[in-house]
């Protein structure tokens, strides 16, 4: 596998042997001081260039940058939206390990949009067009602290769809309970938890995509509970996580409550769990809820 060294060496000879990339600038991770370096962070590189066209129809001009395992072109997608004319990406990974996520961009679009990358660091700039990037910084995915009335709508959201839970685990629709857990439910569950982590670090400090980095601000015996809350194929086993996501998310909501001086309406909470556990024992022939 190829170094970070090696990596960078080769994107600028690249840039340096052709005039038509004018600049090289770096994003992503490996931009980001707190995020912690391992073999599978890929390279995320714009080349700033005097037009998108040429390196979009010279289809094997990427291969300067090693043996293509499989990749993709996000900008050929059918369903959606490109501006090949400024914009135009191959992610690629390669049959050494090495991931390339490579861009070339126009350089009036790099003029204009460049500065809202916070994490940003310019390699190359043969023309010194691009302005000066002050030292990358993730401050734009930090926890944002929640105003009183979003903390309410967080909570109502996670309540109320816990009845969807509830009807789709009586009716042992899996796929539908899933989906709703996690991409409706769990979301909230998500914001609640990084607000906790958020008053930990005066809100300072990133949980990363999907919260991934929760396990920094939780306790551990929190954040296994926090991974408890995931389900496999069976109805109980759905039942036994959503229990537990509702215990936790009812903690840890007075909590973060507390912390930033708000109020927390409990008792929504206690009446949908109630409503969640009547459920449950509801036999398979039940002619009405009540």
């Amino acid at each position: 596998m190829r170094s970070e060294t090696t990596m960078y060496q080769l994107f600028l000879d690249i840039a340096n042997a052709d005039s038509r990339i004018r600049a090289v600038y770096l994003n992503g991770s490996r931009t980001n001081k707190n995020v912690p370096k391992d073999i599978f962070q890929d390279y995320d590189i714009v080349f700033v260039v005097t037009q998108t066209a040429d390196f979009i129809r010279e289809k094997h001009w990427i291969r300067k940058f090693g043996t293509v395992l499989y990749m993709q072109r996000p900008d050929e997608h059918p369903d959606c939206p490109s501006d090949k004319e400024n914009m135009y990406g191959w992610l690629m990974q390669f049959d050494d390990g090495v991931r390339v996520d490579l861009h070339v961009e126009s350089i009036p679009h790099a003029k204009a949009h460049i500065c809202e990358d916070k994490l940003c660091r310019i390699l190359l700039d043969k023309d010194n067009f691009l302005p000066e990037m002050p030292e990358a910084t993730d401050e734009d995915y930090h926890v944002k602290k929640p105003s009183q009335a979003q903390l309410s709508a967080c909570a109502n959201e996670f309540w109320w769809c816990t009845n969807n839970l509830a009807k789709g685990l009586w009716r042992e629709e899996l796929p539908y309970v899933q989906d709703m857990a996690n991409f409706v439910v769990r979301k909230e569950l998500e914001k609640m938890l990084s607000w906790k982590a958020g008053l930990k670090t005066g809100f300072q400090a990133s949980v990363g995509k999907s919260a991934k980095y929760l396990s920094r601000w939780l306790g551990q015996e929190e954040y296994q509970e926090y991974l408890g809350t995931y389900f496999g194929g069976t109805v109980e086993d759905a039942w036994e996580a959503v229990v537990r996501m509702c215990s936790l998310f009812g903690r840890v909501a007075v909590e973060v409550a507390d912390g930033l001086g708000y109020v927390y309406d409990v008792q929504e909470g206690e009446a949908a769990q109630s409503f969640l556990e009547h459920v449950r024992h509801l036999p398979k022939d039940a002619e009405k809820i009540y």
